[in-house]
């Protein structure tokens, strides 16, 4: 499946007060031992990955349902929330925010010895699905958040977050390692959020494949072609010392403006790697997004390839959200939400699985009642317009 999704969200600041936070971590905990005693931990990762069912699982917890915090917010509550239960539950919450996100592959690595899993191999996917949001796809927002989730058997999903200050919007990337082909080959499922009004660099698009190709192969062919391409078309270095920096007038960039020394650098340091395929060279070090975009255009002018290229909100009903909308939220009723589901969850545990049924009947109502809702919103829309025949009058 790959990057299942994105989400587009507004940046909201500040922080989640400790009375709120510390039910988080209580209810996601449950919420997530429910669904794995009923359908199993493939299965909640599947809605990890979904963007709509992770947004309504941070409203249902009490977060702004629009809100970019819901990311953060989520992934620190279950980090927090399932540490007592995650040998049990056989899930294991890594990463984070800044920092935290950095030491994804390291968590990874000492958590496959413990398991007897390839951590290594995780803490690999771990930086290449960082890499290909943050390089391979160049859509302006700036990756801050890492969370990596895993479980015993090695199955994983990733959910992380960029931002965009001068929009104000965050964006959110959510991965599923299952069924997934190739990183860097059209892995998206889906991608829901507002166009962005500038164009995207999207190099893991199918029709890129001719330009990650002509990457490789300047690579691979070494430096001195890229600096040869870049002189044959009149573009010459920029000659700058620190302590003497000129800057133009202009604000595009051009040709001349490039500080070529740069690139050769590190596309020097790709070559002595020997990257075998566009994934590998993602992972060299110093190939940014800066220089994947640099070796997009620069493969463009060699190899003439072109690098061109949904309803939470009811969920914050449940709880409110923590800055009063659509209200406050009543710790009475939360702490009652946690004390139900954990009973449930308790029982199934033993065997007994009546209260998690009822809660499953509840839903099923629930969906029954709303198809029979809209039908009859349906039916009364109709008969004003006068689509509806009744019996009798023809």
């Amino acid at each position: 499946m790959g990057r299942s999704g994105s989400a587009e969200l507004p940046l909201h600041y500040g922080r989640v007060p400790p009375w709120l936070s510390s039910r988080m971590a209580s209810l996601g905990r449950v919420i997530t031992e429910a669904i794995v005693l009923e359908y199993g931990r493939d299965e909640y990762f599947r809605r990890l990955a979904h963007p709509g069912w992770f947004q309504a699982f941070g409203a249902v917890m009490g977060m702004d349902w629009h809100s970019s915090g819901i990311t953060t917010s989520v992934l620190g509550a279950l980090k927090r929330g399932l540490a007592p239960v995650e040998w049990e539950l056989g899930v294991h919450v890594c990463g984070g925010r800044g920092r935290e996100s950095r030491k994804t592959p390291g968590e990874l690595e000492v958590l496959g010895e413990r398991l007897g899993i390839d951590g290594t191999s995780l803490a690999s996917v771990s930086r290449l699905v960082a890499k290909v949001d943050g390089s391979a796809v160049q859509d302006g927002y700036a990756l801050y958040l890492h969370g990596f989730i895993v479980a015993d058997d090695g199955s994983w999903v990733v959910v992380q977050q960029g931002m965009n200050e001068t929009a104000r919007t965050a964006r959110r990337y959510h991965w599923l390692g299952e069924g997934l082909e190739s990183f860097v080959n059209a892995p998206h499922a889906a991608i829901d959020g507002v166009p962005n009004p500038e164009p995207i660099i999207n190099l893991t698009d199918s029709r890129a494949a001719p330009a990650r190709d002509a990457q490789v192969a300047l690579v691979r062919e070494g430096p001195d072609a890229v600096v040869r391409a870049l002189r044959s078309r009149g573009s010459p270095w920029v000659a700058a010392r620190a302590e003497s920096l000129r800057f133009p007038f202009h604000h595009e960039v051009r040709a001349e403006d490039v500080m070529g020394r740069r690139l050769h650098a590190a596309i020097a340091a790709a070559h002595a790697r020997g990257p075998i395929d566009f994934a590998e060279l993602l992972l060299t070090p110093g190939v940014g997004a800066r220089t994947v975009f640099a070796l997009a255009l620069a493969g463009e002018v060699v190899h003439g390839a072109p690098a061109r290229f949904r309803d939470p909100a009811r969920y914050s009903l449940a709880h409110g959200g923590k800055d009063g909308h659509p209200y406050p939220v009543p710790r009475r009723v939360y702490d009652e939400t946690i004390r139900v589901l954990s009973q449930a969850v308790s029982r199934a545990k033993l065997g007994q699985g009546d209260k998690l049924s009822a809660i499953r009947r509840l839903d099923a109502e629930a969906r029954r009642l709303e198809g029979r809702l809209g039908r009859r919103m349906w039916m009364r829309s109709s008969s004003a317009s006068g689509t509806v025949r009744r019996s009798g009058t023809g």
